[in-house]
């Protein structure tokens, strides 16, 4: 069979968030439903939601022209050793994007993202690999963001702001809008909290809480 075959990898609930998304984005493109399958590396059911669910060995075997996957794992560094297995067997990144996405000028997008409902990116924006931009989470223009960058529900990314790679914007999150070319800078692997309103850079490895934004355990 020279089909392609496309999964959702994880079967978790941040991947039953992205299957029906995957499987309505397939549908305009006339992709058969079986061909749509869940990844998962130690199952629990054989369907789930309607969908197969495979181990990656199966998944591998499974007769097709092409494999394509989304990786709708949390935890970006599993998100990235698991981009790294699928390089390394031929399994194609695939981007998810639900249809109320709005993206505006000058968009860069990288591969293997995800862009849950009500997503915003608007002008001159430069995003990279494995990206995932949960519901109502925007970016604004200017903005330069790493890979394997988590966005909860709700954050929000203004203008001129540095998200460098592995970052997680919780939940409601505001981050201030930087200047230009002094943008406000998140770095590698900090973590925003759920409500937090980050008013200056964080340092690499950082965990920031509260209004202001103070690293977690500081007064």
């Amino acid at each position: 069979m020279n089909e392609p075959l496309y999964g959702v990898y994880g079967v978790s609930g941040c991947g039953r968030g992205v299957m029906p998304l995957a499987r309505e984005q397939l549908k305009r493109a006339a992709v058969a439903y079986d061909r749509l399958v869940f990844v998962d590396d130690k199952p629990e059911a054989s369907v789930v939601n309607g969908h197969c669910v495979l181990t990656y060995r199966d998944f591998l075997d499974k007769p097709a022209g092409e494999r394509h996957v989304v990786l709708a794992i949390a935890n970006s560094a599993i998100r990235e050793s698991l981009a790294k297995r699928c390089a390394e067997t031929g399994v194609r990144p695939w981007t998810v994007c639900a249809a109320n996405v709005v993206k505006m000028d000058a968009v860069e997008l990288g591969e293997g993202a995800i862009l849950s409902p009500f997503v915003t990116l608007t002008s001159n924006i430069r995003i990279g690999r494995h990206f995932h931009a949960n519901l109502y989470s925007y970016v604004e223009h200017d903005c330069v963001i790493g890979d394997f960058v988590t966005f909860a529900p709700g954050a929000k990314c203004n203008g001129n702001i540095v998200i460098e790679d592995h970052a997680y914007i919780g939940t409601g999150a505001i981050i201030k809008q930087g200047r230009p070319g002094q943008p406000l800078v998140i770095g590698r692997r900090a973590v925003v909290g759920m409500g937090a309103v980050v008013t200056k850079d964080v340092a690499p490895g950082e965990t920031v809480v509260g209004n202001p934004a103070k690293p977690f355990g500081k007064g």
